[in-house]
């Protein structure tokens, strides 16, 4: 995956900045931020909103697989 260079923060910078990432990532601002430590990606910070999007296709996906294992197996 690629990330824009506005969205890559460092940890350092992240714990500085929080609030006012988090009103950027809250107010559309910003779709995600990427938090780099020791020159590593380590963790990406999104919008609850898209989380749980993400989380409910997640589940979706999960049970379509169940559901086709089942048939291959059976």
């Amino acid at each position: 995956m690629t990330y824009a260079k506005d969205e890559i923060m460092t940890a350092t910078d992240m714990v500085r900045n929080f609030s006012s990432v988090l009103g950027s990532l809250t107010k559309g601002k910003s779709k995600r931020v990427v938090v780099m430590k020791n020159n590593r990606f380590e963790a990406v910070m999104i919008p609850i909103d898209e989380y749980e999007k993400m989380s409910e296709a997640v589940t979706i996906l999960e049970k379509i697989y169940a559901s086709t294992k089942k048939k291959s197996d059976g």
